[in-house]
């Protein structure tokens, strides 16, 4: 189960075994929950099939009989896996075919869902050993709450009711007796009510069956100036045999004034060796969440478009990357703005924002497409409003840190950033973050998402105009007779909504030479090796390609 969020408080123990029992069937599902005088309405959907696994979209809402009032609840993904038949054979899922936008556009970001939960405890690792996590204040914790007095421990007996048709245990049975635990631990420190808030990735190691015990341990690994981290731990076991290691899940609690505001709480004192390992995880589990809130849920409207860059958040800066670019692909209301020898130049108003897209067909396989096109040093090799493309940084062989340099608006001067001297303007740079995505499964394009981050070691200079990009780059489709479909795709920000003005408006189809050029780059490296590429770069970089190609930019 990935990281759910309650925005708002209601039963939780109701409300974990509920989710986890409508998600059972392969088609969307509601269950409706009657708690003192409110409905709660729980649906859930398959949102992709991969091949032994499937991501289930879960949405949790509220309603109020009485005031006939809504309120969205949580939502949260659960992942569920196949099981072997009785001969050991694995048993493959029947694809998800997406009809509707929202579906499409579930279906796409879940590749990239999986690929973060993948990588989850990686990141916590990292952050450990990195040495960025801050040592406790030893003064403060002097003072602290001992952790041992927070400990609780719990035996539940596994009943008929509890279990599902294959006799395993419900997740969500699991889920509301470890919540029960962790509150009474969060109790024990705040000596009040706390409300649970969130529930890190929870990930069910093991099935326990009707007849088992499961003992349900709980401590508070860390307390911060508002929340707390409970670690809960559960193991099965049977009348003989060993303890089996079913689960472990960490739940931040605060405590609510009469305001509704949280309340300051008191510090924890960690045990030795082992508490102070959960300690430290607790603070790398917080700061997780916070770039993910900071990184994944900002708005598009907000500004400055780029957000920090550095190791322990580019997981979910890539993730966001990725994802955006995917959900801008999704959309089904592009409108067809102008067309020239099956280039296609389409339009899409979002409130303030317009995105446009250019696909075409190219004679290339899509794989050498995409690695030609994900070259990004290579540009200005065909499209001459990259002056010069900079490799700042590779961070692993997916994602990239580029310096782009742009021509830019003249002041003062009359036309397009292009159709006048662009050497009398200043010039543009942009710092991008480059992720590259191989298809995950049939069907999928191949995925080169573009975005801008800020850099402490690249800050704005004298000279340039640091543009930002919000949401660019390109799909990659394989067709048919190794043929492949081309999209590029951008959100046009301020600083680049000018090179593409005129072709919007039809008053130009320089996107159409552009993307030839484009075209026979490719072409004519179909066959070329990387070396073979870098040669052609250093050579060609000064030659002029087409004057139509300094009306516009991709």
């Amino acid at each position: 189960m990935d990281d759910i969020h309650f925005e708002h408080t209601i039963r939780y123990e109701d409300l974990c075994l509920c989710m986890c029992v409508c998600v059972v069937e392969l088609k969307c599902k509601s269950f409706y929950l009657f708690s003192v005088g409110q409905v709660v309405n729980i649906r859930a959907k398959v949102n992709r099939a991969f091949n032994t696994s499937m991501e289930v979209g879960i949405q949790v809402s509220c309603e109020d009989l009485f005031s006939d009032r809504h309120w969205r609840v949580c939502h949260a993904y659960a992942t569920f896996v196949t099981q072997r038949t009785n001969t050991g054979k694995k048993v493959t899922l029947k694809p998800i075919v997406p009809h509707t936008q929202r579906e499409q556009e579930e279906y796409s970001v879940a590749a990239e869902r999986r690929r973060v939960r993948m990588v989850h405890d990686d990141i916590i690792k990292d952050l450990l050993s990195s040495g960025s996590i801050q040592q406790a204040d030893s003064s403060a914790v002097c003072s602290a709450v001992p952790a041992e007095k927070t400990k609780v421990e719990s035996v539940e007996l596994v009943l008929p009711p509890h279990a599902n048709h294959q006799v395993n245990t419900f997740g969500g049975q699991i889920m509301a007796w470890m919540v029960n635990v962790a509150t009474i631990a969060a109790s024990r420190l705040c000596q009040a009510h706390p409300t649970l808030r969130t529930i890190d990735m929870f990930t069910f190691r093991g099935p326990s069956q009707v007849g088992d015990r499961l003992l349900l341990r709980a401590i508070v690994n860390n307390a911060f100036k508002n929340s707390i981290e409970v670690g809960v731990r559960a193991e099965a076991y049977q009348e003989e045999g060993p303890n089996r290691h079913i689960n472990s899940a960490f739940m931040t609690f605060e405590v609510l004034d009469h305001n509704r505001k949280p309340c300051t709480l008191p510090r924890i004192r960690p045990e030795p060796l082992e508490g102070e390992r959960r300690f430290q995880e607790a603070i790398a589990r917080k700061k997780i969440r916070l770039d993910r809130k900071y990184i994944i849920s900002r708005k598009q409207a907000e500004v400055p478009l780029s957000v920090p860059w550095d190791p322990t958040n580019q997981v979910y800066l890539s993730y966001n990357n990725v994802s955006a670019l995917k959900m801008l692909a999704a959309r089904n209301n592009w409108r067809l703005s102008s067309e020239k020898d099956e280039v296609r130049l389409y339009t899409l108003e979002q409130k303030s924002m317009l995105s446009f897209r250019v696909e075409a067909e190219v004679d290339v396989p899509a794989h050498r497409a995409f690695c030609l096109v994900a070259e990004l040093s290579n540009r200005p090799c065909w499209d001459t409003h990259y002056k010069k493309c900079e490799l700042i940084h590779r961070v692993d062989d997916d994602d990239f840190l580029y310096r782009v340099v742009t021509p830019s608006v003249p002041h003062g001067a009359r036309g397009t950033p292009t159709s006048a001297n662009p050497g009398q303007g200043i010039l543009q740079d942009f710092i991008l973050l480059a992720s590259k995505r191989k298809p995950c499964g049939s069907g999928d394009p191949y995925v080169i998402a573009l975005r801008s981050v800020s850099l402490p070691t690249h800050p704005p200079t004298e000279g340039y105009n640091r543009g930002e990009v919000l949401c660019a780059g390109f799909t990659i489709l394989d067709i048919k007779d190794n043929m492949s479909l081309i999209s590029y795709y951008n959100q046009a920000s301020p600083e680049v909504l000018p090179y593409i003005s005129t072709d919007i408006a039809g008053l130009s189809s320089s996107f159409y030479h552009t993307f030839c050029s484009c075209s026979q780059y490719l072409t004519r490296n179909r066959l070329s090796t990387s070396e073979e590429l870098v040669d052609q770069h250093q050579t060609t970089k000064t030659d002029s390609l087409s004057e139509a190609l300094r009306n516009t930019q991709l």
